[in-house]
């Protein structure tokens, strides 16, 4: 019986390290857009850059897969497993959308996926981050300034809500890492020089290319 778990253990962290590796924005860009979204804009494959490179839609779909792709394997863990080994679980689809092996090691900054696995994991808390970030971004129109507010108080509202010791960690940790991917935007919100993201109202966007097009 122990060995079957640890079996399952085993391979229910590779699959949600390799569901968290598929590089959506990628797949997505290449499939229906003949466009690789690493070329373009600040190169990144999490939707932030997809939005702006491919537009409104692309940049939801991508969304909404990288989600999913934090919150099955999450959800899943929560339900079978006991917190100590859950978070190992519900952090593998964040390791590999930020380190995918697809990528030869490269990636996204995890805050779609991150995001989901603390929905999975506390909603409370995912609820409290998301209107936050909203917020900041209707305000300041700053993507990263508001992903690295949730990511600041995720722990923050795991650790208030009681949430079980292995999840108040994992918390940490995951937002101590979302902090160091965003480094590069912390140097750039210093300056003066991080872009801002354009909302619906404020214009029409123009994304890189129309579905099945490059250009």
């Amino acid at each position: 019986m122990i060995v079957l778990q640890a079996l399952a253990f085993a391979g229910l962290c590779v699959v949600a390290y390799l569901m968290g590796a598929i590089p959506f924005g990628v797949v997505i860009g290449k499939l229906f857009y003949n466009v690789d979204v690493r070329e373009h804009g600040s190169g990144n494959v999490g939707t932030t850059n997809v939005f702006r490179t491919l537009g409104k839609k692309a940049g939801v779909t991508v969304l909404a897969l990288d989600m999913l792709k934090g919150y099955i394997p999450a959800a899943i863990a929560a339900a079978l497993f006991h917190p100590w080994y859950a978070i190992f679980i519900a952090a593998a689809p964040v390791a590999g959308h930020m380190y995918s092996i697809f990528l030869k090691g490269r990636g996204g900054k995890g805050v779609a996926t991150g995001a989901a696995v603390v929905l999975a994991l506390a909603p409370l808390a995912f609820l409290v981050c998301l209107a936050v970030w909203i917020g900041l971004i209707l305000v300041t129109r700053y993507v990263s300034l508001a992903s690295l507010a949730a990511a600041f108080l995720a722990p923050v509202q795991v650790i208030w809500g009681g949430q079980p010791l292995p999840y108040e960690i994992a918390a940490v940790l995951v937002a101590v890492i979302i902090f160091w991917a965003h480094r590069g935007n912390i140097g750039r919100l210093l300056r003066g020089t991080e872009h801002r993201v354009r909302l619906p109202w404020s214009g029409r966007s123009r994304p890189l290319a129309g579905p099945g097009g490059g250009g």
